[in-house]
């Protein structure tokens, strides 16, 4: 229930209404016209009463089932044959408006349409999962309308979130219409709202957007703001191996024995005629096969983790001045967020004409010493690595997923380069 209009101090009889207008509440979202009751002599429904001790107690609880009673929102059972006749059996809804009223409150139904107007421009009837592009929307914003309307929560909160999940929605229209350059992720926030931490505090909901799902997707905060274009602090986009990088001013850069660091937005192209270009997800395995890689002939890229709108586009101009036969790999964690930012690569490279191959991703590849003995992840986790996995357009890894459940920070690997 939202915060009542006119509260009253947090008595017995209080919480004991309150209980018994949920459960009405719920009763009337699912159809169901039998009334509802609470049993005054039980030990779950009837605990505050049962603890009170003393006339007083005993007057003051009476007292605010009375009103109640009085405003024809419930109707009360007694004890006639012991005692002074008030004890209480048993309360049952009367009329739910009216106990509504009588709590000052509002009932779901009337939030949940409250919260679906307010969402109603970003809702979508659209494909799930499909980012908002000429206005569409979001299709998960309905879902999270039913799931409300049904009573459940998402995300840990119930239509009262509503103006939060549309200040979220606000931001990823914005951020991802401006996709050309890394932005910073407080002075987009004031930019946006006037407040400095406005999106870190969305993040959740900017999850549920970008996603598609309901409950929360594994992914870490830094991968959310990344996929929107969003850093704490810009992030160079880091390369290793053969070649000349041009950058916008016309400079071209030759690449160092070990690696070197441009601008994201800076990158316009590369010279190289490199045989692979494997792409890593994180740094510190980035740094380590940068040191082992010698002369061989193989592009090395860090994505810093998710990568960004940006980092895609310069991600698409590399792509365009490689070799045509050369081949292209990426190697990152095997988890949700590691097959989530493959995915996104794949698209990229899809749409370059080149296919996105795995290294060192599949369960089934790797050495049994690092695979045996590990924990499974839990089925919904599992299933969501072999979507992402399957819209990668990785097969073979996800049936091998199947087979061998198992989740790998791609640190646990000792690093080996494509041939």
């Amino acid at each position: 229930m939202n915060t009542p209009a006119r509260p009253e101090d947090d008595t017995p009889a209080r919480r004991v209404l309150e209980r018994l207008l949920r459960r009405a509440d719920a009763a009337s979202l699912k159809g169901e016209a039998a009334s509802v009751s609470l049993s005054m002599t039980g030990s779950r429904d009837g605990v505050e009463y049962r603890a009170l001790s003393g006339v007083a107690d005993f007057e003051a609880f009476h007292a605010r089932i009375a009103l109640a009673e009085r405003a024809g929102a419930v109707t009360v059972e007694r004890d006639r044959h012991r005692g002074d006749g008030e004890r209480l059996l048993r309360l049952s809804v009367r009329d739910l408006s009216a106990l509504a009223r009588d709590l000052h409150v509002e009932l779901l139904g009337a939030r949940v349409a409250r919260a679906a107007d307010l969402l109603a421009r970003w809702r979508s009837s659209g494909a799930c999962g499909s980012p908002p592009a000429g206005g569409t929307g979001f299709p998960v914003i309905a879902d999270v309308i039913e799931a409300w309307g049904a009573g459940r929560r998402v995300r840990g909160h119930g239509p009262d979130a509503a103006p939060h999940l549309a200040a979220a929605a606000q931001a990823v229209v914005a951020l991802l219409a401006d996709g050309r350059n890394d932005r910073i992720l407080r002075k987009a926030s004031i930019a946006l709202f006037g407040d400095s931490k406005r999106l870190e505090a969305l993040t959740p909901w900017l999850d549920l957007l970008l996603t598609s799902e309901l409950a929360p997707s594994g992914l870490e905060d830094e991968q959310v703001w990344s996929a929107l274009g969003l850093r704490r602090e810009p992030q160079p986009l880091l390369l290793a191996g053969h070649g000349t990088v041009e950058l916008d001013d016309g400079s071209g850069h030759v690449l160092p024995r070990r690696w070197l660091g441009f601008p994201v937005d800076a990158v316009r192209g590369i010279a190289t005629r490199v045989g692979a270009l494997l792409s890593i997800e994180n740094l510190a395995s980035f740094h380590e096969a940068a040191a082992m890689r010698g002369d061989a002939p193989v592009l090395l890229l860090y994505t810093a983790g998710m990568p960004s709108p940006a980092w895609r586009g310069a991600y698409a101009r590399l792509l365009a001045g490689l070799p045509a036969d050369a081949a292209l790999y990426h190697w990152g964690d095997i988890d949700r967020g590691g097959f989530r930012i493959a995915a996104k690569l794949a698209e990229t490279a899809g749409h370059a004409g080149r296919t996105l191959r795995p290294w060192l991703m599949a369960p089934q590849h790797l050495p049994a010493e690092v695979v045996s003995g590990r924990e499974p992840p839990a089925p919904a986790v599992l299933a969501t690595m072999c979507h992402w996995a399957a819209r990668a357009g990785w097969d073979e890894v996800a049936a091998g997923l199947r087979s061998t459940p198992l989740t790998l920070e791609q640190e646990c690997l000792a690093p080996h380069l494509p041939v």
